[in-house]
């Protein structure tokens, strides 16, 4: 099964299934002598991890990372890192009743098409447990980018039909880990709350949107053809589990203004060069140009719903399968330090490329 390895230069390996003895990475390519701490790491899947709080799916994982190798003495040494995340909250046969039945909108049906078996326990290597994996390589990827003064800011712009309005750089967005939704508007945020919780006690789901910025990204990072930054961020997001769309800058609303409005206009007198407004969202010609980068991520309602839905098993027998499990009724909130990861491998991988021209 190709497509587990992410990046060029800075190349991440994920494993491990959902219920299966641990999750893991293989990171190669990360420089020598970036300070790195289990902490470092830790704090990051803390953000990620099962459990944090009400609104968010009640399995109970540490996710306590081990760095096996590529660490000595608090600093990386070249070599390939590989970080060990243990399951401990494995309940297997909570999902025996999903042998041979296909639940509606997961991977289970296409997962069966395309390898012939599947590993039914709560989706396998296909269940967002795996982004665990991502976020542990991303903390390293943050790391480095951190020390050329490359910050990224991930938070919760719309649950459902709650939707900031303020655009990114009218926010406080260092409040985002205020509260649990990770929205930097507090009145918004508990209405979102609000919102999560109301859906779970239905036995639903609801869907949102994870934007983000990126400051102090230099210009130069990027590929003019099939690597630009904006295509590879692009595929980043959409590689995590249910997302559904990604743009940036001014993304699909650009389209209802003119050229003269849309262009980014460059400011004499400025050193960097800097434009005056930032449509293009830091990004032009699949090259940053040392504007901020935004974007945004949309991510579906979850599709396993507390409530029975009618599917069929592999023979195409009509079945109804049961509405139980430990499963988010919103994904956004635990979303934010998967963008901000994903987003972090890309910049990094970039960086590495554009250092090798210099």
């Amino acid at each position: 099964m190709p497509g587990n390895t992410f990046g060029s230069l800075f190349r991440v390996t994920t494993f491990g299934e959902s219920h299966g003895p641990a999750l893991g990475c293989i990171l190669d390519g990360c420089p020598p002598n970036i300070p790195l701490e289990p902490n470092d790491i830790q704090q990051e899947l803390d953000r990620r991890k099962p459990g944090q709080s009400a609104i968010v799916t009640q399995r109970k994982e540490k996710d306590a990372v081990q760095i096996l190798s590529g660490v000595f003495e608090g600093k990386t040494t070249g070599s390939p890192i590989t970080l060990l995340i243990p399951n401990e909250d494995q309940k297997p046969k909570d999902y025996d009743h999903l042998e041979h039945a296909f639940r509606p909108s997961h991977a289970d049906y296409t997962w069966q098409v395309k390898y012939g078996r599947r590993d039914h326990r709560g989706g396998g290597r296909a269940s967002a447990r795996e982004t665990a994996a991502r976020v542990a390589a991303g903390a390293i990827a943050k790391k480095l980018l951190s020390s050329q003064n490359i910050h990224i800011q991930a938070f919760v712009s719309q649950v459902g039909h709650l939707s900031l309005t303020q655009a990114y750089h009218q926010l406080d967005l260092s409040s985002t880990e205020s509260n649990e939704v990770r929205c930097p508007d507090p009145i918004l945020a508990a209405q979102m709350i609000d919102l999560i919780k109301t859906v779970r006690k239905e036995g639903d789901t609801v869907g949102g949107i994870v934007a983000a910025v990126i400051k102090g990204c230099p210009p130069g990072l990027g590929e003019p053809v099939f690597d630009k930054l904006h295509a590879d961020l692009g595929k980043a997001m959409l590689s995590i589990n249910a997302a559904k769309g990604f743009e940036y800058g001014s993304g699909f609303e650009g389209v209802a203004m003119r050229g003269s409005q849309h262009n980014d206009r460059f400011l004499p007198g400025n050193l960097p060069i800097q434009t005056q407004t930032n449509h293009d969202g830091g990004i032009q010609g699949g090259i940053s140009n040392g504007m901020d980068i935004y974007f945004r991520v949309a991510f579906k309602p979850v599709a396993t719903l507390l409530r029975p839905q009618e599917s069929v098993d592999a023979q195409g027998n009509r079945v109804i399968v049961p509405g139980k499990g430990r499963h988010d009724p919103c994904v956004v909130p635990r979303a934010v330090p998967i963008v901000e990861a994903m987003a972090a491998l890309v910049l990094a991988d970039h960086w590495l490329r554009l250092r090798t021209l210099g």
